[in-house]
């Protein structure tokens, strides 16, 4: 990387600059909060601006969240001090078409030929623009994009995960039921009669998801959010029970804003409800909070547990995963999904991640609408 930072170069309003800076770093997807910002400018003061090297490194440290922030970083850091093209350097007047590259033709050419014959070798298909989006990650999506994606939430049908129960009920086949067969045969003066056969009853189990609202976690909390609502309308109507919490500094029961109808109306109750957005990373001692609230009330006993967590932990890891290992205990199922676990090269070497990992049974990605449909199927299957 060739960049060149002055003292001199930045004029009378250092201080302006850099927070343009971190404002272009907010734009390219990097979640800046203001707290880092003042973190930042505090970091330049120490190691002077005219260390480039330096200002790099403090940048880096205070200002990205997870591993996925280090590339745009460095892109828009790079792009953001070139001194050859001016500070700072001018957006394009238009963006870019985002278009999906392809290199097939959208219309067949008219006319015959020759090349007709080698065509009909080769399968012309191209995905649709939907296709496509449900692939994307959510993180990396436009205004427009996720307004899109928003309305393809409806596409996905989640069922209630059933258990069996004490009582049984008439069925074809299964178990003899002694005594319905006993009585049948009583009424016919003792003669021999149909077997009569039963089954153990299902009913619902109860689904309780536990949303990360970090900073690291605050690209895919909108899409989070939807999910959660869409799983406790549907399940809702089909005689399941949802539970939605947020984690992050701190617990915040989320149910009654997910039970309103209109998912934007859900979300608008939900960012009124939590005070902790794109703040730190307790998961440790806000599980801790929720086992002793509500695990040993019932409310996660026998449930099937959904934790959406990119593993960034800036607690007591060991607590972490003691505190996973007792919900695992009371719980019937616990799934952790992480929304970097389907990106290409991704490894769980997080210690909150490597803590939590014995104590799962199922680690799945979160990352795209795709991602989410095979979720709803795990949770249906537990």
């Amino acid at each position: 990387m060739t960049v060149s930072v002055s003292a001199g170069l930045l004029g009378p309003g250092p201080d302006e600059i850099l927070l343009a800076f971190t404002t272009a770093l907010r734009a390219a997807g990097v979640p800046v909060t203001s707290d880092r910002s003042q973190t930042f400018l505090a970091a330049t003061s120490v190691v002077g601006l005219d260390d480039v090297s330096a200002t790099y490194a403090a940048g880096r440290a205070t200002l990205c969240g997870s591993p996925d922030d280090l590339d745009r970083y460095d892109q828009v850091f790079e792009a953001f001090f070139d001194h050859r093209a001016g500070l700072p350097r001018a957006r394009n007047a238009s963006p870019p078409d985002r278009a999906v590259p392809t290199t097939l033709p959208l219309d067949d050419p008219a006319g015959g030929g020759a090349g007709e014959e080698e065509a009909d070798d080769v399968v012309r298909a191209k995905a649709s623009g939907a296709e496509v989006l449900r692939h994307r990650d959510v993180a990396t999506l436009d205004a427009g994009e996720k307004s899109r994606l928003a309305a393809m939430f409806a596409t996905l049908q989640p069922r209630p995960p059933r258990r069996r129960t004490a009582r049984h009920q008439r069925w074809h086949r299964g178990e003899v039921d002694a005594s319905r067969t006993l009585r049948a045969s009583l009424r016919r003066l003792g003669e021999p009669t149909e077997i009569v056969w039963r089954r153990r009853t299902t009913k619902p189990r109860r689904v309780v998801l536990l949303v990360d609202v970090s900073g690291s976690m605050s690209g895919y909390a909108d899409a989070l959010l939807r999910l959660a609502h869409r799983t406790t309308t549907v399940l809702a109507a089909r005689g399941g029970q949802v539970e939605t919490f947020t984690v992050g500094t701190r617990l915040t029961h989320l149910t009654r804003a997910m039970r309103l109808r209109d998912p934007e109306r859900a979300l608008v109750a939900a960012g009124d409800a939590v005070s902790d957005w794109s703040g730190g990373t307790r998961l440790g001692e806000t599980l801790k909070v929720f086992v002793d609230r509500w695990g040993r009330r019932g409310l996660a006993r026998g449930s099937v547990v959904v934790i959406f967590s990119d593993g960034w932990e800036r607690g007591d890891c060991r607590l972490l995963g003691e505190q996973v290992a007792r919900l695992r205990r009371v719980s019937h199922r616990v799934v952790w999904v992480n929304p970097h676990r389907g990106k290409d090269g991704y490894e769980p070497v997080q210690a909150g991640v490597l803590a939590v990992l014995p104590h799962v049974d199922d680690f799945l990605a979160g990352h795209s609408l795709a991602t989410f449909s095979e979720l709803v199927e795990v949770v249906a299957r537990a």
